[in-house]
């Protein structure tokens, strides 16, 4: 680990100089101070779990500091930088539910709308009486995590969503699900009747300057894709699935992904369609304990103790339908909440973070699939010595 560490010491120092010279608040930690604490805090976490590589971003009242650890690829030797790619797994959920927001401002969909009305195929389906809503919250009538091993054309996947029947009422369950939000990231594409890749370029990454986000990696930047690794060690990368890109096919680099944390804490200057959607993104829709989902985004009411944040995201919550609360009217975004997502590959595990009102968010990318447990605790740790410091 200490070797992991020292390879890349030069550019963790880079990241703090450059904030070196920020204007901080009386009571803010320096960059030395956040600098010693990620080490601390990342060093026993990668060589607990033997995470090759990792690359971490925190966002501190509007200043970025960036931190990159250990092995993108360990049989060539390369070291994580601030260019390195990840597969972020369900991380990607959150730019696809923005997608879905940017429709709906864009005056072309109605989130309370039948699914079946953007895909002619489905009507006379179950998703007659279900809402594009229920598809991006999960509440569908409980979707499986994963398509069946038999759905592998486009074909084949509008036959199995004709022929699925609901297990429980639309909107009276949670159960987390690929198909779900794969099946609204697709009906926002039809919506918007071009493909979704090509929206998700020109609508999302373009104006919030994300120059390194990708569903299918360019020639030009395999140098910098990770490789993520089994838990024999063996290095792997994501395959190729129905509605892949839609539900966990996003790779990108921790910048980027922090880009978006700061577009949903700073209200910035966007164009009114995509502040619309992101503020659509983090509106409550259900309740499911004490986590309320929205679309993509989960969120709790801030502070938050960190065993709540471990039961909204154990594997109860992921793997078991759970009975959800309708909000009616959804609730607003709010600035006291912590706003979090998981994302997993089976070579690669990210957690995401922010809270408004205190102005700071945080981004964990690894190419090891790593506990949830882990990954929370890790950021809880981080995001509470550094809002609480003296």
């Amino acid at each position: 680990m200490r070797k992991m560490l020292a390879a890349n010491s030069g550019l963790i120092m880079t990241a703090s100089l450059l904030m070196s010279g920020t204007a901080w608040a009386s009571n803010a930690p320096d960059s030395a101070e956040i600098e010693a604490l990620v080490n601390d805090t990342i060093a026993p976490l990668m060589a607990e779990h033997r995470i090759p590589g990792m690359a971490i971003a925190l966002s501190i009242n509007g200043q970025q500091h960036y931190f990159n650890y250990g092995l993108a690829n360990q049989e060539a030797g390369t070291p994580v930088t601030d260019e390195t790619l990840f597969e972020l797994g369900s991380i990607s959920k959150i730019f696809t539910a923005t997608l879905a927001g940017y429709a709906q401002a864009s005056g072309a969909l109605s989130l309370s709308d039948p699914a079946s009305r953007y895909l002619p195929a489905l009507e006379g389906s179950a998703f007659d009486e279900i809402t594009l809503l229920e598809l991006g919250t999960y509440t569908a009538g409980e979707l499986p995590l994963q398509f069946p091993e038999e759905v592998q054309s486009e074909e084949a996947m509008i036959d199995y969503y004709r022929q699925w029947q609901p297990e429980s009422a639309p909107g009276s369950h949670r159960l987390y699900s690929n198909p779900s939000m794969g099946l609204f990231g697709y009906l926002a594409a039809q919506s918007l009747d071009q493909p979704f890749e090509t929206l998700m370029a020109e609508t999302l990454f373009a104006p919030l300057g994300l120059e390194h986000s990708y569903f299918q990696v360019p020639e030009a930047q395999q140098a910098h894709y990770a490789y993520g690794y089994s838990k024999e060690d063996e290095p792997i990368r994501v395959n190729p699935g129905m509605l892949d890109a839609q539900a966990y096919g996003l790779k990108s680099t921790a910048a980027d992904v922090l880009t978006l944390l700061e577009a949903n804490m700073s209200g910035a200057e966007l164009n009114e369609p995509l502040s619309q959607a992101l503020a659509a993104t983090r509106r409550g829709y259900f309740e499911i304990g004490n986590m309320t989902q929205g679309l993509g985004w989960e969120s709790y009411a801030y502070p938050v103790a960190l065993d709540q944040l471990l039961a909204g995201n154990s594997l109860e919550m992921i793997l078991q339908p759970n009975p959800a609360n309708r909000l009616t009217p959804p609730l607003a975004p709010r600035q006291e909440a912590l706003y979090n997502k998981t994302g997993a590959t089976n070579g690669f595990g990210g957690y995401v973070a922010f809270v408004p009102s205190e102005q700071i968010g945080i981004v964990l990318l690894a190419n090891r699939n790593y506990p949830n447990q882990a990954r929370i605790e890790t950021a809880h740790r981080i995001l509470s010595e550094l809002t609480e410091a003296p």
